[in-house]
C-alpha cells in the first residue's frame, strides 16, 4: 500500500475523463423502473399534493406516458391503482374485475409502447376500505385467505399482459402460491418480482395519499412488514422467496435500507430491486423547493448510490425526468 507523496488519492479525481475513466458504477437508462399512478377519477391527471410533479393518470394519460418511455428507452413501467372509493370493499374485490381499472392500464400500455415491460402490484390495500394489504378477520391479518385473493388476482393481471407480478403484501408463502398458478395457467413466462424485504416504513405517507388508501388505514402494518431493525430477516425472507420461484426481489424503502441492498447482493445471484419510495422522493423535492439542494443533483446521486449498494434496477418516481437527464 503506497504513502503520501508516492501516492496521491487526487491524481485520478483531476480531470472529468479520469473520474469517468475510473467510476465504479455509472447509471443509465437501462436502471430505471418508472412507478406510476393511474386512476379512474383523473381527467386527463390529478396532482398529488404530497408529491410535487407527481400525478395520478388518466388511462389516456397513461399511453401518452407509456409512449413517452418507450421513446427514452425506460425499460418498465411500475403501475399503481387510485380507484373510486365507491369500489372499495371490505374483501377488496374490485382486484378480481377482468375489466377493473388495473387490466385496462396493462392493455393501454402494451398497445401504446409495446417495447415496455409492465409490472403490477399484487396486494389488496388500493381496494380495501380499511387500508391493509390483506383480507381481515377482526382486527388480523389473515394470511392464507389472502394469499389465495393474491394468487386470482395475480392471474388476472397475467391474462391482461401484464410482464411481472410483484406481491407487495409480505404474507407467508404467496410466491410459491402464486408461481404454481401461473404454471397451472399457461403463464410460463410471467415473471415474478417479490416485495420480499419490505419494511414497515414511515417513508410511505405520500403514496397512500396518492392511491388513496391514508384516510382509510386502520392500525398498522406490523404484523406483515418487517420491522425496520432487522436485517437477517431479510436473509431470511429472500432465500424463502427465491426457492419459491421469485425471478427478482426487491427491498422496500431504497435510501434507508441500502445496507439490505448491499447485503442481498452479496449473498443472491439474483437480480435485486431497490424502490426509491414516495417519502424519499416528496423529502427531496421539498429541500430542493427550500433551495437547500440541487434537486437534479441530489436525485441523480441517489439513484447512483442503489446501484453502488448492488441494484440491479430502481423503481422511482423520478425515472422520466432522470431519463432525460441522462440523455443529456
Amino acid at each position: 500500500m503506497g504513502i503520501f507523496p508516492s501516492t496521491r488519492m487526487r491524481r485520478l479525481r483531476q480531470n472529468d475523463w479520469t473520474r469517468r475513466l475510473v467510476r465504479d458504477e455509472s447509471l443509465t437508462v437501462n436502471d430505471l423502473i418508472w412507478s406510476v399512478v393511474v386512476s379512474d377519477t383523473a381527467s386527463p391527471v390529478e396532482p398529488i399534493a404530497a408529491m410535487p410533479g407527481v400525478e395520478r393518470l388518466s388511462l389516456d394519460a397513461l399511453a401518452e406516458a407509456a409512449k413517452e418511455a418507450q421513446e427514452l428507452g425506460i425499460p418498465a413501467m411500475a403501475i399503481f391503482p387510485h380507484i373510486d372509493p365507491k369500489l372499495k370493499n371490505d374483501g377488496g374485490t374490485e382486484a378480481f374485475n377482468r375489466d377493473g381499472l388495473v387490466p385496462q392500464a396493462i392493455r393501454v400500455i402494451k398497445d401504446a409502447a409495446p417495447d415496455v415491460g409492465v409490472i403490477c402490484d399484487v396486494a389488496l390495500d388500493p381496494f380495501t376500505t380499511h387500508g391493509h394489504d390483506g383480507v381481515m378477520d377482526g382486527e388480523r391479518i389473515v394470511n392464507d385467505d389472502t394469499v389465495a385473493c393474491l394468487v386470482e388476482q395475480a392471474l388476472i393481471q397475467a391474462e391482461a399482459g401484464c410482464d411481472v407480478v410483484a406481491p407487495s403484501d409480505m404474507m407467508d408463502g404467496r410466491v410459491g402460491a402464486i408461481r404454481d398458478a401461473l404454471e397451472a395457467g399457461g403463464f410460463q413466462n410471467t415473471m415474478i418480482l417479490s416485495y420480499a424485504a419490505k419494511y414497515a416504513s414511515a417513508f410511505y405517507g405520500p403514496y397512500r395519499e396518492a392511491i388513496g388508501s391514508a384516510a382509510a388505514l386502520k392500525g398498522d402494518k406490523k404484523t406483515y412488514q418487517m420491522d425496520p431493525a432487522n436485517r437477517d430477516e431479510a436473509l431470511r425472507e429472500v432465500e424463502l422467496d427465491i426457492a419459491e420461484g421469485a425471478d427478482m426481489v426487491m427491498v422496500k424503502p431504497g435510501m434507508p435500507y441500502l445496507d439490505i441492498v448491499r447485503s442481498l447482493s452479496d449473498n443472491f445471484a439474483v437480480p435485486i430491486v431497490a424502490f426509491q419510495v414516495s417519502g424519499e422522493y416528496a423529502m427531496i423535492e421539498a429541500a430542493a423547493a427550500n433551495g437547500w439542494i440541487d434537486g437534479d443533483r441530489a436525485m441523480l446521486e441517489s439513484l447512483t448510490c442503489f446501484k453502488r449498494a448492488g441494484a440491479s434496477g430502481i423503481i422511482t418516481y423520478y425515472a422520466r425526468r432522470a431519463a432525460r437527464l441522462l440523455a443529456e
